[in-house]
């Protein structure tokens, strides 16, 4: 679940990087911006909460939720985290 959310949340912060913005500041229509923007605010507050669960539920060290958190406030980070977390597991 927590790395579906984060793939979610990564794929979001794309979009708005990458596609809302240009269009805003690039093109001059900010059509975009607001949709997709609040999509990513929200997916960004359920990866939180999602970060905290799976923290407490397998008990990681505070030094791995708080890469999370950061991983999750950075560009492709979301991404680099999840392949992180898929790597330890094998």
């Amino acid at each position: 679940m927590f790395r579906k959310v984060s793939l979610a949340e990564g794929c979001s912060a794309l979009l708005l990087f990458l596609v809302a913005m240009p269009m805003k500041y690039l093109m001059g229509n900010p059509v975009l911006i607001k949709p997709v923007g609040m999509v990513h605010g929200i997916l960004f507050l359920v990866f939180l909460v999602a970060l905290v669960r799976v923290w407490i539920a397998d008990k990681w060290p505070l030094s791995k939720l708080i890469l999370g958190f950061v991983a999750g406030n950075v560009p492709f980070g979301a991404f680099w985290f999840e392949r992180r977390l898929r790597a330890e597991d094998e």
